[in-house]
C-alpha cells in the first residue's frame, strides 16, 4: 500500500479514529482493514497523518477527503459493520453543514481556510458542535434517539449502500464464513475441484449444512464455515477478509 502525504485543502475529512468510534470497533482493526482493502484496489490509498494519543504518544490515523473519500469510508464502514453505513451518511452530511457554517460565517473558519489549515480543524470544530447538539437534543428526550436510531437504519436502503453491499457479497460473507471462489481470490491459490470436499467433512462431523450465496458467474456457491476454513487449511477468514467478528 502507498501512503500518500495529507495536502491540506477545504474539503471535510473522516478520520480512520471516528469512523473507529462510529461502528464501536478498535482503531488498530479499523487501519487494518483500511489497508487491507486499498491493497486489493477497493479503495484508494487515504493519506496517513500523525497525531497524540490520550498518553501523549504519536500515533497515526488515515484521512477520508472529498467524494473519493466518503465513497470509500462507506466501502471501509461496510466491511467493518454494514449497520452502521447510514450512520456514516448521515455523519458527512451534518459534517459538510458544520464546515460550510463556520468557513463563511464565522472569522475563525475564514482564518484557518487562508492558512491552509482548515480541512482538519474545520472538522474537529463541527464535530464538537455536531456532539454538543447531539447531547442538548439527548436531553431534552430520549426518545428523540431511539427515532433517530430508526431512521439511520431505514437509510441503509439507499443506493450508496447496495454499492458496497456488493463488494461485501463478492466476498463471500467475509470472516465467519466464505465461498471457495472468495478465498481462492483473496489468497491467489486454487483449491481443485475436489478443494470443497476436507470443508464438507468437517461441516457434517458437526452436523452443520454450510449455505448457499449467490456467485453472478457460477450460480448458487456454498459458504463454508471459518473453523473449516481454520482446520481443512489453515486460513484464517478473519486475518483475510479484515473483518472483526466471531468465528462460526
Amino acid at each position: 500500500m502507498t501512503i500518500a502525504k495529507f495536502q491540506g485543502g477545504d474539503a471535510v475529512t473522516m478520520s480512520s479514529r471516528e469512523i473507529a468510534e462510529l461502528v464501536e470497533s478498535r482503531h488498530d482493526s479499523v487501519k487494518r482493514t483500511i489497508e487491507r482493502l486499498a491493497e486489493r484496489k477497493a479503495i484508494g490509498s487515504p493519506p496517513m497523518v500523525e497525531y497524540l494519543d490520550g498518553l501523549g504518544r504519536p500515533a497515526t490515523e488515515y484521512l477520508f477527503s472529498g467524494e473519493k473519500g466518503k465513497r470509500d469510508s462507506l466501502v471501509v464502514v461496510a466491511q467493518l459493520s454494514p449497520e452502521f453505513t447510514g450512520a456514516l451518511v448521515d455523519r458527512w452530511q451534518k459534517l459538510e453543514e458544520q464546515l460550510a457554517d463556520v468557513s463563511l460565517d464565522t472569522d475563525e473558519g475564514k482564518l484557518l481556510v487562508i492558512q491552509g489549515l482548515a480541512t482538519k480543524q474545520l472538522a474537529l470544530i463541527a464535530e464538537n458542535k455536531l456532539v454538543t447538539q447531539q447531547r442538548d437534543r439527548a436531553i431534552e428526550t430520549k426518545a428523540e434517539i431511539g427515532s433517530r436510531r430508526e431512521a439511520t437504519a431505514m437509510a441503509t436502503a439507499s443506493a450508496a449502500v447496495r454499492q458496497v453491499q456488493k463488494l461485501k457479497d463478492d466476498l463471500g460473507l467475509g470472516s465467519r464464513q466464505a465461498a471457495v471462489l472468495a478465498v481462492e481470490k483473496a489468497v491467489g491459490r486454487k483449491f481443485g475441484v475436489s478443494g470443497y470436499v476436507p470443508l464438507r467433512r468437517w461441516c457434517k462431523a458437526r452436523g452443520l449444512t454450510a449455505p448457499k450465496v449467490f456467485h453472478p458467474t457460477f450460480g448458487f456457491v456454498r459458504c463454508w464455515p471459518a473453523g473449516a476454513w481454520m482446520d481443512a487449511y489453515q486460513i484464517d477468514l478473519a486475518d483475510l477478509f479484515g473483518a472483526d467478528g466471531e468465528q462460526a
